[in-house]
């Protein structure tokens, strides 16, 4: 199975993905990434910080805009070319992260698509925006 082809993708397709991260969603990343910031893994270290509680990684709310793009839109057999983020918001336990990706510009002379990046929380607060350039799979 492969996503769209550059041909298939216009302006304004778009596509999303939710998740309900949980204490372990923290702990595995940590584990994957080696990021075990105490504002991630020690509840009282990040009792003192300004969030007064831990945060999840912001790269893990990242990584569910990599699903987006890889399982939907384009879908399987996408590759990233760049990706520039900016973060918004802290992502806490218990929070739904919903990742939406949506097509910006569609270059077919070069073979790639911009992408607009975005996540958002249960409430409907900005957590992060982005932009993105992917290689869409070829057609087979």
């Amino acid at each position: 199975m492969i996503g769209k082809t550059i041909d298939q993708m216009q302006v304004g397709d778009s596509a999303q993905f939710s998740k309900t991260v949980s204490e372990t969603d923290i702990y595995l990343f940590a584990g994957i990434s080696g990021d075990f910031n105490p504002a991630h893994v020690n509840e009282q270290y990040a009792g003192q910080t300004f969030f007064k509680k831990r945060i999840a990684h912001g790269l893990l709310s990242a990584s569910f805009l990599s699903a987006v793009l890889a399982n939907q839109l384009p879908g399987p057999g996408t590759i990233f070319i760049s990706i520039a983020l900016k973060f918004l918001a802290p992502v806490f336990i218990g929070d739904t992260v919903t990742a939406r990706v949506e097509v910006a510009e569609v270059d077919k002379q070069k073979k790639r698509v911009s992408m607009h990046l975005s996540c958002t929380n249960q409430e409907g607060k900005p957590l992060l925006t982005g932009e993105a350039v992917v290689s869409p799979p070829k057609a087979s």
